[in-house]
């Protein structure tokens, strides 16, 4: 019994605590427009799906396509990935990647006029490689791919999140 009403109380100073310094849980993005539409995309493009969940997530905003007309537009300028060689052994044997994500797009309302200019994120990623844990490596570097994409999304999200007005 004493047990069970230390735990409880420790419960309970916790939840206090963390009340008493802000805490909250992250709520769901709120934008200042209904509908978006994405544009320029590689339909199998890793990038869009993120986006598209990141905000199909929001309260206020969902992804529309033709027919529906969209209040704002997000058209992408650049999307790519690449992977290089940032150090080898003197025999040849690639000991570390660089993994490098670049996303640059723009945002402008349903007359054309640029609510975002355009806005350019790049992420990198460094790995250790061995050949002899090729496929563990193959498995980490689509994790981080993943991550990086995650990433971009969330810094796009608070971008749209900035914009005031739609108006222009």
């Amino acid at each position: 019994m004493d047990t069970r009403r230390a735990l409880l109380r420790a419960v309970t100073l916790c939840s206090v605590a963390l009340a008493g310094c802000g805490f909250a849980p992250r709520r769901a993005t709120e934008l200042r427009f209904q509908r978006i539409q994405l544009m320029g995309f590689n339909p199998r493009s890793a990038m869009v799906r993120e986006l598209q969940r990141a905000l199909n997530a929001s309260s206020t905003t969902r992804v529309v396509s033709p027919p529906d007309v969209p209040q704002v537009v997000l058209e992408v300028l650049a999307d790519d990935i690449s992977k290089g060689v940032v150090a080898s052994t003197s025999a040849g044997q690639v000991t570390e990647l660089q993994l490098r994500a670049r996303f640059s797009f723009t945002l402008r309302n349903a007359a054309g006029q640029a609510l975002i200019g355009p806005t350019e994120i790049s992420l990198k990623r460094d790995m250790s490689y061995t050949e002899s844990a090729a496929l563990g490596k193959e498995q980490e570097e689509a994790t981080l791919w993943r991550s990086m994409q995650a990433d971009i999304a969330q810094q796009v999200m608070r971008r749209l999140t900035a914009v005031q007005s739609i108006s222009g």
